[in-house]
Parts: C-alpha cells; structure tokens; sequence
C-alpha cells in the first residue's frame, strides 16, 4: 500500500481522465478486472478497508443492524456511530468495532450496504464514482490492481 500512496496523484490524473473519456468500455473493463482480481483474492487476508474506513450506515442498515444486536436503535446510534460532515451515520472510530482478531466481520450476515459494495469495483456507472475509486486504491490492494490494469488498457 505504500506504492499505492507514492502513485496517488498520477493515478487519480490518469483514472480521472480515462473515467470522463471512455464511459461506454469502462464499465464492462473495470467490472472484468474487478470478478478476476476477487476470484482469487481472500479479503480477510487484509481487512483494510474495516480497519482504517469507516461505511455510511443508512436508516435501513441501523435498524437492522440495531435489531441483530438486541439494541434500540438510538443505543446502537449513541454506542457506535457519529454524524459527518456531509450529514451521514459513519462510527466514531477504527478499526470497526465488529472487527474481529481473524478479520472476520461479526456482524457479517447483516453489515451495512456500504460493506456489501466495498470497494464499489462492479457497480454501473463507474465514470460516476471515479473518485471514490481512486480514494479506495489508497485503501484496497485489489483495487490499486484495477487501477493500474485500467491504465494500461486506456494508454
């Protein structure tokens, strides 16, 4: 991941502009490079994104969620979670609370959608969240791959 960080800003000039120019290929390139790098990759390896992230947590996650650990809504609210600046439920702090030592997520048959989506790789539309791409390949090995794949394939 320190590659990663040293690669940053000409990653995200160069994702960025291949996002904004190649719309129609970019989806089915990035969702191809996504399905090979998880077919062998085992997130528990790394667990990254639980232990320096945090996910937004919606109204139907909290309730849920709230609902699997026995807790009324608000206690779940006031234990784990905060406000942030764009007005969105994120936890006060990581690693994720639910976090465990083998990096296997006690919570995991009913974790945020957020969690389920991370890091967002086969979603449409990616041109959309290319910035959120980029931020992720400073947090997901898998996704520093993508990234680096997608160059190669666009220059």
């Amino acid at each position: 991941m320190e590659q990663a960080k040293i690669d940053f800003e000409t990653n995200k000039k160069s994702f960025l502009k291949i996002a904004h120019k190649k719309k129609q290929n970019l989806d089915e390139t990035i969702h191809a490079l996504h399905h090979k790098e998880f077919k062998n990759r085992d997130c528990l390896d790394c667990a990254n994104c639980c232990k320096t992230t945090s996910p937004i947590f919606r109204d139907v996650d909290i309730k849920r969620i709230a609902k699997n650990l026995r807790l009324k809504e608000s206690n779940f609210i006031n234990q784990y979670l905060k406000m942030d600046e764009d007005n969105d439920w994120v936890l006060k702090s990581s690693p994720c609370p639910f976090l465990a030592m083998d990096n296997k997520c006690e919570i995991y048959d009913v974790r945020p959608l957020a969690c389920r989506e991370y890091p967002h790789t086969d979603r449409k539309n990616n041109y959309q969240i290319a910035h959120l791409t980029i931020a992720n390949s400073l947090v997901c090995p898998a996704v520093v791959n993508i990234v680096n794949e997608i160059k190669i394939k666009f220059n």
